[in-house]
């Protein structure tokens, strides 16, 4: 994270620990960032397991957790998290990476957050290894009205 100029992770884990990797754990975690002096922040209000509403409009996801989590995304908690997020960006001097337990962002809820950063101008690049970081795209089929994204089937998109 030092090659990127990360001076805060926020953790985007609805439980910060892990059995299998406990240096991940929350406690581990923030003793070996601030040997780094990178700071440390919990956000579980932008936690994943989220469940799918019965009457979902983000049938475009196939993957129930990602419709779940789209489906929080409509809620004022989650737009009050992402511009809590988007204000802690501001006010730092170097850069914000955003962690959950998945290792790569495709599989990962961090895609849909870094979907609802992007619509807000927010410049995402994600770190999956030692090279170059990758500029988001936005979810091929995601739709975009003002700051609102969602997620609906195929059938439902405009030509």
């Amino acid at each position: 994270m030092r090659r990127h100029s990360v001076a805060l992770l926020v953790d985007v884990r609805t439980v910060p620990a892990s059995r299998r990797m406990p240096h991940f754990a929350r406690a581990a975690l923030e003793r070996s960032l601030a040997d780094e002096d990178i700071a440390y922040l919990h956000m579980p209000e932008l936690g994943g397991l989220r469940k799918p509403r019965a009457d979902s409009i983000n049938l475009g996801w196939r993957n129930v957790s990602f419709r779940g989590y789209a489906d929080y995304m409509q809620t004022d908690e989650f737009h009050q998290a992402i511009d809590r997020l988007i204000a802690l960006t501001g006010g730092v001097d170097k850069q914000v990476a955003i962690m959950c337990a998945e290792a790569v962002p495709w599989r990962c809820h961090r895609s849909l957050i870094a979907d609802a950063l992007t619509v807000r101008g927010v410049e995402v690049r994600h770190i999956t290894g030692p090279g170059l970081p990758a500029l988001h795209s936005l979810t091929p089929f995601a739709r975009v009205e003002g700051d609102r994204i969602t997620y609906p089937p195929p059938d439902t998109l405009p030509l």
